[in-house]
């Protein structure tokens, strides 16, 4: 049998000690108006010496209430407002919202749109890691990341100009469809994009995976074990740099994913050098799911013919035909006509799972929606993470997540 053994002396002595070299601690609050916080994200901060001892994130500066104002519009009018919640991503964000209502609708797009949603959302995540990457650059003290990253994303934006007439806020996706076809010759330009891309990629990772600095600000820093990340909801490149293989474009394919191959990154310790690599693997992998789309790029519709009372007609037929005409008032003013019933689809967005819940009584308007923002969820683990760092790998910590405020305070 096991004999335990007590000191008390020793245990005082040293209770004593501790208790005598004890700072005081300090509460400091860290942002809303911080370069770090990477937006408008207060951390209250209570500290002992440079030491984190407590992290409580505070949210709701941007006051958005995207949920409530869905309410009060009608399916097609809400396409814009998802394009403020990821707004480094606004391709993938109307994306996952269409399929959204087309799945409460029972509406199924052609090939040729599926494609063409695939192509825009593995565009819209390169350019949401590379602006990740390059303000994570800038956090840890890597300034030409930042240059190189962008230098790329004026690229992406004169392709999403070209094919959506908008750089930022695209309002692309339709419900049923898209706004309109790809311009002649655009796929044959993305292509030559991924060609350049990808060695200039190499190059921008070259300068970071190998840096002793970026290391040491790294690689033990901000570790999130396996359980937790699954305990805290975290998803996408956060839930992958620990382990968790879950990607919904394999695990829940939609819009054709799974005609495509391409690996999914995971990581092995849970830092922010883990989460680090992911976001760049993820983003070869996302030319190589371009060159595929591009390259099995079907003819066709590029909207759903059965869509007549959802996706407004074409202007020629508007000018028409009466029957047009009266189509394009009703869904204009009273909005797309759904059943009753409730829905649920979350698409694989660059911060992670994006979710719209919508409850419908019927008519055009949804009764409810319930929009689950990864950035939020991804944000609940900073209390525990932080806890024992020191106030310099909060900085570190913060860009690894990669969060966007707009989606927090949706």
């Amino acid at each position: 049998m096991a004999t335990e053994f007590a000191f008390p002396d020793s245990a005082s002595k040293t209770d004593a000690a501790s208790q005598e070299f004890q700072t005081e601690k300090m509460s400091l609050a860290m942002g809303p108006s911080h370069p770090s916080t990477h937006g408008v994200l207060r951390l209250q901060l209570e500290l002992d010496g440079e030491i984190v001892t407590s992290c409580d994130p505070v949210l709701g500066y941007l006051h958005r209430g995207d949920e409530k104002i869905a309410e009060n519009m009608t399916y097609n009018q809400f396409v814009p407002y998802t394009d403020r919640l990821d707004y480094l991503a606004p391709l993938a964000s109307n994306v996952a919202y269409a399929i959204a209502v087309e799945k409460l609708a029972k509406l199924e797009v052609p090939a040729r749109c599926q494609a063409i949603r695939v192509i825009v959302s593995e565009l819209a995540r390169i350019s949401a890691h590379l602006l990740g990457l390059g303000a994570y650059g800038i956090d840890v003290g890597a300034w030409s990341v930042f240059l190189y990253a962008f230098e790329e994303r004026e690229k992406l934006y004169k392709l999403f100009e070209e094919l959506t007439g908008a750089r930022f806020t695209t309002s692309y996706t339709r419900i049923g469809g898209v706004a309109r076809d790809v311009p002649e010759g655009w796929t044959g330009r993305v292509e030559g994009f991924c060609e350049q891309f990808l060695p200039i990629l190499e190059e921008i990772l070259a300068l970071l995976t190998r840096n002793k600095i970026f290391q040491d600000r790294t690689v033990g820093v901000g570790i999130i074990s396996k359980e937790d990340a699954i305990a805290y909801g975290l998803t996408g490149p956060n839930l992958r740099g620990s382990g968790v293989g879950l990607d919904l474009r394999k695990d829940k394919p939609y819009s054709g994913y799974e005609q495509y191959e391409f690996d999914v990154p995971v990581g092995a310790k849970g830092d922010c050098y883990d989460r680090y690599l992911c976001r760049g693997e993820e983003m070869r992998q996302s030319v190589r799911i371009i060159r595929q789309a591009i390259k099995k790029f079907p003819a066709g519709a590029w909207y759903a013919e059965d869509a007549k009372k959802i996706f407004a007609p074409q202007k020629a037929k508007v000018l028409t035909s009466m029957e047009e005409l009266i189509n394009n008032f009703m869904i204009v003013t009273e909005g797309p006509q759904m059943a009753a019933g409730e829905v649920y689809f979350e698409g694989e967005n660059p911060k992670g799972a994006l979710g719209f819940y919508i409850v419908s009584k019927g008519g055009g308007v949804p009764w409810r929606m319930k929009i689950r923002s990864p950035s939020f969820c991804n944000l609940s683990i900073l209390p525990k993470v932080c806890q024992g760092n020191l106030v310099s790998d909060v900085v570190s910590i913060l860009g690894s997540l990669d969060f966007v405020m707009g989606e927090c305070d949706r």
